[in-house]
């Protein structure tokens, strides 16, 4: 199949945008933890899409993950990242998360994670693959409540993570 070449943007997200971002989110049900519109309305400051002849054609989102007590080790999670199958491999997945990145950074956190059935794309883009037992705040703000497997050791998901201690 011949991918499509089109040029494409990636924004912030906007209120008008989160019915299609629960769309294309809900295209990947075996990949990506589902989210309800209330949950993308509530975070639509922590989407961006990516947009190819007025189509969103991807999108991402982070979440900042909670910490007990004063935040040493703030981490950051890149969470539904999803392109559409025919925008695939012409790099909408790597712009949204390079993109995603760029408004992380600024906000310090020690590392960025993504827990994914893709590693060797967050491989590509500098993650390095990390044991889960290392992200036990990430496990106890999602994977805690997944229903989609019996415990978060068990979760066929690589985990991944950039690091940017000491990076400003």
């Amino acid at each position: 199949m011949k991918k499509n070449k089109s040029k494409f943007s990636v924004r912030c997200a906007e209120f008008r945008d989160a019915a299609q971002i629960f769309a294309l989110i809900r295209m990947y049900p075996e990949e990506l933890l589902q989210r309800s519109i209330g949950d993308i309305v509530q975070n639509i400051d922590r989407f961006l899409l990516c947009e190819i002849e007025g189509t969103v054609a991807g999108v991402v989102s982070w979440q900042i993950l909670p910490e007990i007590g004063i935040p040493t080790k703030p981490s950051v999670e890149i969470k539904s990242l999803a392109v559409m199958e025919k925008y695939r491999g012409i790099g909408v997945g790597k712009a949204l998360v390079l993109k995603a990145m760029e408004h992380i950074k600024p906000l310090n956190p020690r590392q960025i994670i993504a827990l994914t059935f893709t590693p060797a794309f967050f491989a590509s883009l500098g993650f390095k693959e990390t044991p889960k037992s290392e992200l036990m705040h990430k496990i106890y703000a999602g994977c805690i409540n997944c229903i989609k497997y019996d415990s978060p050791f068990t979760c066929p998901e690589q985990a991944m993570s950039f690091d940017l201690d000491g990076q400003s």
